[in-house]
């Protein structure tokens, strides 16, 4: 029986990481995000009822599962306030479930600006960030200049270093970009005022962590982006501002290797990329329409429309490599219901993908509960993904609800 799970993207984010947390987070205590910000959007749809979430862990849906933002996440007050806000108008309770950590990094308004100055500057060259301010956030945590969630609770000391931090990027905004600067008497009363609203929340997040599991708590650790976007293993320098692998569960959450028991992969059964970087089954087709299409790739995050290809297990291999994923998740395997033919790409050859083809099962479905139930040649499709990557599907995702998933192996 595993008692912590990881759950993390496999491919360019955008697999359904989101349905799955909130599926396992039904018998599981916690959910924990460790990195990222609210460049992240995780779509829930119960009941027919969609609830995008950014920031705040998928297992909010749970009345009795607490939801804890780690160290590793880049947080935005003002991003989260509107998040619960969202919340709470469609009757989600946020307080006494939502923890966070002391240690989060805070975005503020002067990271946003450049974030946007940069890619404007940056042109037909730009990286396809999201424009909220990860990346220059994360940088100041590096350069230790960053503000923290905890650095809140001292006025004198905050004044300090809001001040340093807005000359700096001031300086920079004034006369490299040539855009707005910012007020730090204004900020700094913000701060203040913010602080005031979230100290109720925040914890130390390595402590509670460490005290649930000795009282045999369930905890999930829930990834956001996906491992082809770490910032260290991705396709760089297209790629995040943090850690998205399995790594960046420990650094980000302060929990120990040994309290890991399962490492499941999130991989949509095709394959879709946001914003800009190589992408080596990209489809300038019909089917790639198709996918775009049946699928409804379109960020949650940005609006934007994702890049659809085939699945590529060249890819995937180089994933599984990173994260020693102990199961596997096959999303929107519905998508491809339509499909007289699917592709996967087995290699790359002179720069170009080889593919090897399988013949559609034009069925509908999204109704299967049992994996037996599956087309045969759904079936072999999920055979051969299995056979090549050397690790086994324990979960298929056959629809955007809740309940539409197939359990090929008990993991819980």
């Amino acid at each position: 029986m595993n008692n912590s799970i990881a759950i993390l993207g496999a491919q360019w984010g955008d697999e359904g990481k989101g349905k799955i947390v909130d599926l396992l987070t039904e018998k599981c205590d916690a959910v924990v995000r460790f990195q990222g910000g609210h460049n992240a959007g995780h779509t829930l749809v119960v009941e027919g009822k969609t609830t995008i979430l950014h920031l705040i862990p998928s297992g909010i849906l749970h009345n009795n599962v607490k939801c804890i933002i780690g160290n590793g996440v880049v947080l935005s007050l003002d991003a989260l306030s509107e998040e619960i806000e969202i919340l709470r108008k469609s009757n989600i309770t946020v307080d006494g479930k939502l923890l966070i950590s002391d240690g989060c990094p805070l975005i503020l308004p002067v990271h946003i600006e450049l974030d946007k100055a940069r890619e404007l500057k940056k042109g037909k060259s730009k990286i396809g960030t999201t424009g909220r301010g990860i990346g220059p956030a994360y940088e100041d945590k590096i350069s230790r200049r960053g503000i923290r969630l905890g650095d809140l609770s001292n006025p004198e000391t905050l004044k300090d270093i809001l001040k340093e931090l807005l000359d700096y990027h001031n300086f920079v905004l004034k006369n490299y970009y040539e855009c707005k600067t910012f007020d730090d008497v204004k900020m700094y009363e913000k701060l203040l005022s913010d602080y005031e609203t979230y100290k109720k929340y925040i914890i130390d997040v390595p402590e509670y962590i460490d005290l649930a599991f000795k009282n045999k708590k369930k905890i999930v650790f829930e990834g956001a982006q996906g491992t082809l976007l770490d910032i260290d293993h991705g396709t760089y320098p297209f790629v995040t501002s943090s850690n998205t692998t399995v790594g960046g569960i420990f650094t980000g959450s302060g929990v120990s290797p040994k309290k890991l028991n399962y490492i499941l992969a999130i991989v949509k059964a095709y394959t879709t990329r946001v914003g800009s970087g190589p992408f080596m089954t990209e489809l300038f087709d019909n089917d790639g329409e198709q996918l775009s299409k049946i699928g409804h790739e379109l960020g949650a995050t940005t609006g934007r429309e994702r890049r659809c290809g085939w699945l590529d297990l060249v890819a995937l291999k180089r994933s599984i490599v990173i994260n020693g994923f102990t199961g596997i998740c096959l999303t929107k395997v519905d998508v491809l219901d339509q499909f007289k033919e699917i592709k996967v790409c087995i290699e790359y050859k002179n720069n170009a993908p080889v593919y090897k083809n399988f013949d559609g099962w034009m069925t509908d479905i999204t109704k299967i509960k049992n994996y037996d139930d599956l087309p045969e040649k759904t079936k072999i499709y999920i055979g051969a993904i299995e056979s090549y990557l050397g690790v086994p599907i324990d979960i298929i995702s056959n629809g955007p609800g809740r309940e539409q998933n197939i359990f090929k192996n008990k993991i819980l």
